[in-house]
């Protein structure tokens, strides 16, 4: 709990002169208990708005201290709660409660929605009209308007997996934290600005409490253009849940917490992917070099179904990874740590399309093969020419985001022609190459629906694997060097001459 709150009660005014006053009288005294203060807006308002709030901050004629600020540009319902919510961050606020001028939410609310603000038991606070069943008609709201807010909330609830009550309620109150956290500043200035500063809320994993509150409908001017509002919010939505799929990406929607993995560099074991694919081709007893071995998900997997494991990477992997060595190394740096022929598998899962010069390393490790043996390499890598990212560059996206094919960390792109280029040009021949579905257990969930999106995506690949396949998947062995072969040559002439004797 936090008595000592400092709270900031933002007031968002255009056009209010006939009920500012009102509004700003109406906030429950009770709220002196904690460091109260009033901040109203006026968005370059065309009447009096601005004279009558600032005759209340003139006079003191008013519960608690008021700061009357005035854009002398519109800046949009969006853009005049950016500038309020920056206020409360510049100003070392704990809480900011948004209220509007013109009188449609109840000021008196307020002592019950802040609450579990100050308890700390939330992160974001909403009034929801939409608690209390039919309680939005039996207040007013014209039946349009409650219908399309049913539609648009349950469309949002599906997309984003939440479930809220209402999205399109503006009493709100956050937590000043949490506006520190998301950059609410990238938003529309538009009228789905609270649209989006949810979608943030949800991704970067903070609490929403919705309490219910009474509808008021009166005689208000509506500035929002519904239909305009209501494509905008089903586009904005529709573009952070295709950012899971790594197709669109937005930076305003980049807010997961950082210390969360990356979904699409979580282990995929059960379903096509290339790590069953892998596991698939791999022997119980097998030596294998996983390079790039990340948290060590495929190693622990070899690990168990026998098979003797060096990792190598940047980073240390987990302890639990059961490799029996691990060799820290920089992939870009210098040339390959290993001798390739020391093993029977050497894994590049997701590796080269992060390197800066693939051919480098994959030269660097065609000629680090020291010992004799049949050492077979698997690769995997995303497949740019993927029938979506194709679609996206018809309508000119080409959107790198933090994961998926454009992973922001990738440098090199590949189709399958030019990976099996990038292969043979340096030294090595395909054994096999097959197509790689998308991984949609971890955008949907491992239920039916990917299963299905699964099965029909194997039976596209089938018809076009260039087209269809997510990524690309590829087996090779790396030839001799030419430097090996005169050594084996030299050797050879040596064992002849030596029986010959």
């Amino acid at each position: 709990m936090n008595p000592n709150a400092r709270v900031l009660i933002f007031i968002v005014a255009y056009n209010a002169e006939r009920t500012i006053e009102q509004v700003v009288r109406r906030i429950p005294a009770t709220l002196k208990r904690y460091d109260t203060h009033i901040l109203i807006i006026d968005d370059s308002s065309g009447d009096d708005t601005f004279s009558r709030a600032h005759d209340l901050e003139k006079t003191g004629d008013a519960p608690f201290s008021i700061t009357v600020l005035h854009n002398p540009v519109n800046q949009g319902y969006g853009g005049n709660q950016k500038i309020g919510f920056s206020y409360a961050i510049q100003n070392g606020f704990d809480i900011v409660a948004l209220v509007h001028g013109d009188g449609q939410y109840k000021p008196e609310c307020l002592p019950e929605l802040l609450q579990p603000l100050i308890d700390e038991d939330a992160d974001a606070v909403f009034g929801s009209r939409m608690m209390t069943r039919l309680g939005a008609l039996k207040g007013g709201m014209p039946l349009y308007k409650y219908a399309g807010n049913k539609i648009l909330t349950a469309f949002q609830n599906i997309l984003l997996g939440s479930s809220l009550s209402e999205f399109h309620s503006g009493y709100r109150l956050y937590s000043v934290k949490a506006l520190e956290r998301i950059p609410f500043d990238r938003n529309t200035n538009d009228f789905h600005f609270d649209t989006e500063i949810i979608i943030q809320l949800l991704r970067a994993r903070l609490r929403i409490k919705e309490l219910p509150i009474p509808t008021y409908y009166g005689d208000e001017i509506c500035h929002v253009n519904g239909l305009k509002y209501a494509w905008n919010v089903a586009k904005t939505t529709s573009y952070s849940r295709a950012q899971d799929f790594g197709i669109l990406y937005e930076r305003k929607f980049d807010v997961s917490p950082r210390d969360e993995a990356n979904p699409l560099y979580r282990p995929k074991l059960n379903f096509a992917s290339p790590h069953t694919m892998t596991l698939a081709r791999i022997p119980p007893g097998a030596r294998v070099a996983d390079i790039g071995c990340g948290s060590g998900y495929i190693s622990r997997a070899l690990s168990s179904q026998g098979c003797r494991v060096t990792g190598v990477d940047q980073f240390p992997p987990a302890a639990e990874a059961g490799q029996e060595r691990f060799v820290r190394h920089d992939l870009n740096d210098s040339d390959f740590p290993l001798d390739a022929g020391a093993f029977d598998y050497i894994l590049l899962l997701d590796i080269v399309e992060h390197l800066r010069s693939p051919e480098r390393f994959l030269d660097s490790l065609r000629q680090s093969r020291a010992s004799e043996g049949e050492v077979k390499v698997i690769l995997s890598t995303g497949n740019i020419a993927f029938f979506i990212t194709r679609l996206a560059l018809l309508f000119g996206w080409f959107n790198y985001g933090p994961r998926g094919i454009l992973d922001l960390t990738h440098t090199r792109l590949f189709t399958f022609r030019t990976a099996k280029a990038l292969l043979e040009q340096s030294g090595y021949r395909i054994v096999e190459v097959k197509g790689v579905p998308a991984p949609f257990p971890l955008a949907l969930g491992d239920g039916v629906l990917a299963r299905m999106a699964l099965a029909i995506n194997k039976a596209l690949i089938l018809i076009s694997k260039s087209l269809f396949s997510y990524q690309i998947f590829i087996v090779c062995t790396p030839l001799p060097t030419l430097e090996y072969l005169l050594d084996r040559a030299y050797a050879s002439r040596k064992e002849k001459v030596e029986r010959a004797v």
